[in-house]
């Protein structure tokens, strides 16, 4: 049977979880600009509030399942960092925001290292224990 959950993988949970909640507030505030009248059209603002709430929302259910020891959470998390790391050099080059591209790079890449860590890679390549024998 597994044993308990590693530390590496809480981490990595919360590093993601951390990232999910940034874009689901991100798509709050987006519809309330959008309300307010703030973009060029509200169909505009509220398709991309609608983009960032499905697709962060399921990074934020994916770094709530590692917290908690579910094994799904680390593909969806994997693929999520990799996701951000064109952001992250985006941010840091053409975008002139070092200092949010600085602080994404860390929580990605301690991302990253928490997932690949020994603890986490053996964590998740245990056995839930023998398949019951099929019947003949």
């Amino acid at each position: 049977m597994p044993t308990g959950i590693p530390t590496t993988v809480r981490v990595a949970g919360g590093l993601v979880a951390l990232e999910g909640m940034a874009g689901v507030v991100t798509a709050i505030v987006l519809i309330v600009r959008a309300m307010n009248g703030h973009d060029q059209s509200m169909a505009s603002g509220v398709g991309t509030a609608i983009w960032f709430a499905v697709l962060f929302g399921g990074v934020l259910a994916a770094g709530i399942a590692l917290f908690t020891g579910r094994r799904w959470g680390r593909a969806v998390a994997v693929i999520a960092q990799v996701l951000l790391l064109p952001v992250v050099w985006s941010l840091l080059t053409d975008s002139h925001q070092p200092l949010f591209g600085s602080l994404l790079g860390i929580v990605v890449v301690g991302a990253i290292v928490a997932l690949f860590a020994p603890a986490s890679s053996r964590w998740m390549a245990q056995d839930y224990g023998e398949l019951p024998e099929e019947p003949r």
